[in-house]
Parts: structure tokens; sequence; C-alpha cells
């Protein structure tokens, strides 16, 4: 099935030669509207006016360390405004900007910093014993480091011997912008090298499904390394004009607490986050939170339950949903008004992109003879367009096999109906055959995940010597419920195909999650 979503379809051949450089955004706004507020964390409020000279400084620093075009600046940062401000610095010069996950341990950081060699390191003062950690034994550690909020400051020190602030660097549209490392679903990340004409068109997505205007207040409780937090809310936010709350922790009274006192419209969360804000809402006194300003919340790195919805429904709140990956950032949208009709569909796709369902037997051959799926019919989730990524970071493999032409392979299983709503059923890599059937593990999940029993569920093909694979399911238990495989077997059975049922049940704690709440499925099996 074949979705065109935006007449500015094909390659990114098809964007204008010229070009303006996204590290200029912010000198746009602080000529239209110098005073109006553009970004707010735990330390400042920051006009326009004076975050376009804060970027415009750190470029300047950078500039007279010898950082320039190409150059990887890696990012090591709470959510500040320092952050912001680092990237669209980065861009102003053409360097390339490298967000790191702040929550891993420093032999992960190493394999990152190895893979990027990144010229320079901006990183907390407070993670300092991560940075050297992480830095002793690298092929390469960053030649320049640089600390923020320490005392005295050295970041704000940088910026405070700043001269005149370099001009912003013409770039094309394929000049590399961002490098975001994936999250870690099936093993170790890789680098996703994301060009200027991604950010801008992502943000015209962002902008269309959000009716983002100047007026909007969007808070971020999201961190600002991955994607979400980073591309998805705050980017198209400044992009807009709007102002950009910056959380530095996620504590759901407290983002509560937020909107009530800054008026904000909107924000984003992932659905392990709306659980808590969700009990935040029920046991807190009806009059105690103030939402009257909230226009709508989003949800995206996995499907939110409809019993979730239908809860912050009851609370006069509406939830947009959203899904896609670094490679692309957003790729289909569902609306607030179609979040229970459709419910467990992601939406439809966004306005720039074209996007597929297409067979995966077809997918071996060259783009132009790939089949589109039917109705209803499962298959894998491609795009084209001008949102799609450059490809892996020193990953010509990699690159190959998830670029095809101007098509993009995202490894999504998906069925659309008749009405182009899309429904996710899996991982390409997630699929398992057993006894010649293909079974799609998230609608095995989707099914179990009524059970009152379970509180989470991720099942996993494991082999099996007669039916060459069968499925294991790994389950969180609901409080005061026991596990009973047989039960929960025969449960199944009135609901879905015998050979798509578990064949066996295994209870955790909790399953292993991502940052943003994506089961790593990779870290399940073992012999149990």
């Amino acid at each position: 099935m074949l979705w065109r979503s935006s007449a500015l379809l094909r390659s990114s051949a098809a964007v204008p030669a010229i070009w303006e450089n996204v590290g200029g955004w912010l000198d746009r706004w602080a000529r239209i509207a110098p005073e109006r507020l553009a970004v707010v964390d735990a330390e400042r409020r920051l006009s326009y006016a004076a975050l376009a000279a804060r970027a415009a400084s750190f470029a300047g620093w950078m500039r007279r360390t010898g950082i320039g075009r190409g150059d990887r600046v890696a990012l090591l940062l709470a959510n500040r405004s320092a952050y912001l401000e680092a990237i669209f610095a980065c861009a102003r010069i053409g360097a390339i900007a490298v967000p790191l996950n702040a929550r891993l341990a420093p032999p992960e950081v190493r394999q990152i910093l190895d893979d990027c060699t990144p010229l320079a390191l901006l990183h907390e003062e407070g993670l300092r014993a991560l940075v050297e950690a992480a830095c002793r034994g690298a092929a390469t550690p960053p030649a320049v480091q640089l600390a923020v909020g320490g005392r005295p400051d050295a970041y704000e020190q940088a910026l405070a011997s700043t001269g005149a602030p370099p001009e912003v660097e013409p770039v094309g549209a394929e000049d590399p912008m961002l490098l975001l490392y994936t999250s870690g679903t099936t093993g170790l990340p890789k680098g996703a090298l994301l060009p200027q004409r991604k950010t801008l068109f992502n943000s015209l997505n962002a902008a269309l499904f959000f009716e983002l205007t100047a007026r909007d207040r969007v808070l971020v409780p999201l961190p600002l390394f991955h994607s979400f937090g980073l591309v998805i809310l705050s980017i198209p936010a400044l992009y807009a004009g709007a102002t950009v709350f910056l959380e530095t922790h996620f504590d759901p009274v407290a983002v509560w607490e937020r909107v009530a006192r800054e008026r904000i419209s909107y924000f984003g969360a992932v659905p392990t986050m709306f659980r808590a804000l969700c009990d935040a809402l029920e046991t807190a006194p009806p009059e105690r939170f103030d939402r009257s300003s909230l226009r709508f919340l989003f949800s995206a790195g996995a499907a939110i339950p409809v019993e979730l919805i239908r809860t912050f429904e009851r609370h006069g709140l509406v939830v947009k949903q959203g899904f896609g990956q670094t490679e692309t950032s957003i790729l289909c949208c569902l609306d607030a008004a179609d979040a229970l009709r459709k419910a467990g569909s992601v939406g439809k796709p966004v306005f720039h992109a074209e996007v597929r369902i297409v067979r995966r037997e077809s997918l071996k051959r060259p783009p132009e003879a790939w089949q589109d799926c039917a109705p209803d019919e499962p298959g894998e989730i491609v795009v084209r367009g001008p949102i799609t990524m450059l490809g892996y970071w020193r990953q010509p493999e990699a690159s190959r096999e998830t670029l095809r032409g101007e098509w993009l392979r995202t490894g999504d299983l998906a069925t659309a109906d008749e009405e182009g709503f899309f429904t996710l059923v899996g991982r390409a890599q997630e699929l398992y055959i057993s006894g010649g059937e293909n079974v799609y593990p998230a609608q095995v999940e989707a099914v179990y995940a009524a059970h009152p029993a379970l509180q989470e569920i991720a099942v996993v093909g494991v082999p099996d010597a007669r039916w060459g694979e069968v499925g294991r399911a790994y389950v969180v238990l609901a409080e005061g419920a026991c596990l009973d495989p047989e039960a929960l077997r025969a449960w199944g059975a009135e609901r879905l195909a015998r050979y798509k049922l578990p064949r066996s049940f295994v209870a955790l704690e909790s399953l292993p999650r991502t940052h943003t709440g994506k089961v790593q499925k990779h870290r399940l099996g073992g012999d149990q």
C-alpha cells in the first residue's frame, strides 16, 4: 500500500539547491521578536535575542579552538540551555553535533567516542568522572573538553571570552548536522547521520501535526540526547518561535506543577512516563493541578495503552500519538480525534514523506519491483523524501541494507486499513516462523495486554526441534497475580490461532527497556 503525503516526495535531490543553515534560525527570531521568551531551564530564562547571542558566542569559541566544518562535537549534558545553544552553534559553523546518552556506562560511552572520534566534548561538570573513565583507554579521546555547570563555569567563561561571532556557514541540504545514535533495541547502537534538510522538514511535519505557533509553550521532560526530546519537541518549537521549557529529570508531580505554573500548551512523553503521570493525576485532589492551558499531550516511543488514553480523557486531556525512528524522526501521527476509534494504530503518514507498506519477499528485488501490500496485509514500512538520514556512520554495509536507492527500509512491519491508518505488527528482526507460518510478536502482545494478570508482555521466537521456532513470552505480572502458563495459553487460544500462542511464559520483575520505553528484546532469551 502506498501513501503519498507531500508534493516534495522524491529524494533529497528534489530539495532546492539554495539552502538556509538551520544554525541561522535563532538569528532570524532574534530580529523578528528579540524579547520573546525562547528557552527556560533550571538556571535561566532566555529571550530569543539572548539565546541567539549565546549560540553565536559558542560558535565563535569553537572556531577559535580549531573546530570547523565536518568536525564532530560530542554533548554529554543534562537538559539545559547550553544543549540547544551547542546544537545551533555547531550547525552555524557546519560542525556535527553528537548527543550522547548521559545514562550510559563508561565502556558504552567509550565505544561511541571511538566510533565517531569527536574533536570536542562538552560535558556536565557533574559527569566528569564518567568522562574521565570513558576517555581512559579510548583510541582517540576528544582533544578539547569543556565542562558546563562548574564553579567557575568553564562554559560560561568560554562564552564571555568570545569576540565577534562567525557568520553563518553556507551549507547544502545534504550537509550533515546531527549524528544520533540509535537506542539499541536489537544490539549495539548505530550512528545515524542526519542532514540539515531533515531537521527542516521534520520541523515542518511537527509544526503541521502539532499546529505549532509562536504562542505555544512546550514542556520537554525527555532527555535532549534522544530524538524525541531534541528533534521532535525542542527544535520544531524553536523553528516556530515558541517557548521551550526544559526539565532536568522526570518527576510526574513536578510536570503537572510546571504545566500549571508556566501555562504549558503541550508536552511529550513515552508510555511509561504517561502511566506515572496518570497515577499522579488519579491520586491528587481534583483541583490540585490546573491543566486548562494544555491543548494536548503527545506520546511516542511505543504504543500507549488504550486505557491510559481513556483515563486522560476523563481528566479532560486529549492524547496525540506519533511513530518514528532515529533515522526518520516522525513517520506517522494519530490525532486525538481518532485515538479511541483507531485504538492500536499509529496513525497516518506525515505530510512531508512518501510512505509505503511493501511485501517483504519483494524487498530482495530493486525498489522499482517492490510490491505494495493490500489493505490489512502485513509488510515492511519503507519511506523516501526529505526526512531520511544520509546513512549510518562508518557502517557502509548497514547503510546499503537500509538505504535502497531513494528509499529507506525502516525494519518495522505494519498493516494499513482502507482508511490509511497504519498499525505496527513488529520489527522485521522480531518476526519468527513457526511451522511455516509467520508470527508477528506485536499482534500476540496486543492480545495479551488485555489479560488482567499481566502488566507487561514481550514475545520472542526461540528455536524448536519440531516447529523451527515457537514463541516465548516474558511477562511482568500484575500486583497479586501468579504465573499460570496453562491458563494463559487457554485464554490466548480463544483469541489467537494456535500457532501464534506462546509455548512458554517466563515471569520477570521488569522488562529491559531503552530510555524511551522500547523493550530491548535482544536482552531477552537464553535457556529458561
